[in-house]
C-alpha cells in the first residue's frame, strides 16, 4: 500500500467548517472534533487556516509524557494519549509549539488529531480531507506530493519543506502558505 500525507494548502480555504463536521464523526472520537479553523487576521484579510496536529516526526507532546501514553503510529500518525496510561498531566498541551492538544477535564485525558487512524491506517483518508470542498486537505501518496512539491515552488514557492523557520521542525503533515502569511516568522 502507498504511503499518504496529508497535505495542506491553506489559501484555499474558505472558513467553511466541514473538516470540523467531519472530524466529529470519525471512529473514537467521541462526537468531539479535534481541529480548528483560525481567522488568521479578521482586520486585514477574510483568510482562514485549518489548525490541526502536524504529526511531528520528534513530538514534543510524546516526548514531554511522564507516562508514555502518546503513541506514533507505524503511518506517523500521533496519536491521542491513550486512556489507561495518561496520568492527567497536561504536560503534552504544554509542550506541543503549535498549541494542539486540548485536555478533557471530565475524563482526564488528552485529546488531538490523530488523522482519523481507524482510516488512515488502511489508506483511507482522515475525515477531514474526504470532505474539504475546496482541496485545501489533501490525502496525497508520496509521488502526488513531489508533484505538487514541484508544481508549488514553480508557481510561488510557498511550500514549508524550503521555510522550515515558520515551523518548529520536521512534520508528517505538509502545508502550503498562503500569501498572507508569507514570511511570517512563527506560524502558530
Amino acid at each position: 500500500m502507498a504511503k499518504h500525507t496529508l497535505y495542506i494548502e491553506m489559501e484555499n480555504c474558505i472558513g467553511c467548517r466541514s473538516c470540523l463536521a467531519a472530524c466529529t464523526q470519525c471512529g473514537g472520537h467521541d462526537m468531539r472534533n479535534r481541529n480548528y479553523v483560525l481567522e488568521t487576521d479578521p482586520f486585514v484579510s477574510r483568510q482562514t487556516i485549518p489548525l490541526m496536529c502536524l504529526h511531528c516526526v520528534n513530538p514534543a507532546c510524546a516526548r514531554s509524557c511522564p507516562a508514555q501514553a502518546i503513541q506514533i503510529a507505524d503511518n506517523g500518525a500521533v496519536l491521542s494519549a491513550l486512556v489507561e496510561k495518561c496520568i492527567g498531566c497536561q504536560n503534552c498541551t504544554i509542550a506541543c509549539p503549535y498549541g494542539i492538544p486540548k485536555f478533557d477535564e471530565e475524563q482526564n485525558l488528552m485529546y488531538k488529531c490523530d488523522l482519523c487512524y481507524d482510516r488512515s491506517k488502511d489508506g483511507i483518508p482522515p475525515m477531514c480531507a474526504s470532505v474539504c470542498p475546496t482541496n485545501t486537505l489533501q490525502w496525497l501518496t508520496e509521488e502526488e506530493l513531489a508533484q505538487k512539491d514541484s508544481q508549488v515552488k514553480l508557481a510561488n514557492g510557498k511550500w514549508t519543506a524550503s521555510m522550515l523557520g515558520a515551523l518548529e521542525g520536521e512534520t508528517n503533515v505538509k502545508i502550503s502558505l498562503p500569501g498572507i502569511l508569507q514570511g511570517k516568522q512563527k506560524l502558530f
